[in-house]
């Protein structure tokens, strides 16, 4: 199966067990402290700077736009997503979830700067995620930590039902095809990888 002829492939072991499960560990770290400083009233309700519990497609779940540790990953994984998609790409943004108890990711395409998605699993219980192929079929995808699914996410829907375990922790690693149109969406409109989401459009 390739990604040009199904525009989805399943790429197994993408990232080794030892940095996915330090990056679960960093990120469940990082939702507790997130809590804490909203708790304590050290950040503003605004503040999206440590993560949010507000991201529309699924409320309540810990976020986080360009986390620089998942925007490290998401360079680290560029030679395997160009290898395995056989495009060269741009990285254009990371985003990061915990799922809890009863989360639902609902049916969706993704934006432009997301032409070539990847999901990865970095922990937790298992929470297959679903897609509509080329062909119109419902596609279940189950993956384990360090498993990645590619696909083309302005193109395939995709979505996840309700989740019926504890905790799931994923990022999603986004990049699109270097060609001409696509420049702006290098680094997702940003001067470079890791600023935040309020940084776009800024020049030095």
């Amino acid at each position: 199966m390739t990604f040009k002829t199904n525009r989805y492939k399943v790429i197994r072991k993408a990232v080794s067990k030892d940095i996915v499960g330090f990056v679960n560990d960093y990120l469940l770290l990082k939702e507790r402290v997130h809590d804490t400083l909203r708790e304590t009233k050290y950040i503003m309700p605004s503040s999206a700077d440590w993560g949010r519990k507000d991201d529309q497609q699924c409320i309540g779940a810990y976020s986080m736009y360009a986390d620089i540790a998942m925007e490290t990953l998401l360079l680290k994984c560029l030679p395997i997503v160009e290898k395995e998609s056989k495009l060269k790409l741009w990285p254009t943004y990371a985003y990061t979830r915990v799922y809890k108890q009863g989360h639902v990711l609902e049916k969706h395409t993704d934006r432009k700067s997301c032409e070539i998605s990847t999901t990865l699993n970095l922990g937790g219980d298992m929470w297959p995620i679903y897609l509509t192929d080329i062909k119109g079929k419902e596609i279940e995808v189950k993956l384990s930590p360090g498993d990645m699914l590619l696909y083309a996410g302005c193109e395939i829907e995709h979505w996840r039902n309700e989740f019926k375990g504890n905790c799931c922790t994923q990022v999603f690693l986004h990049y699109n095809p270097q060609k001409k149109g696509n420049e702006v969406q290098m680094f997702d409109e940003r001067i470079h990888l890791g600023l935040p989401c309020w940084f776009k459009g800024k020049k030095l």
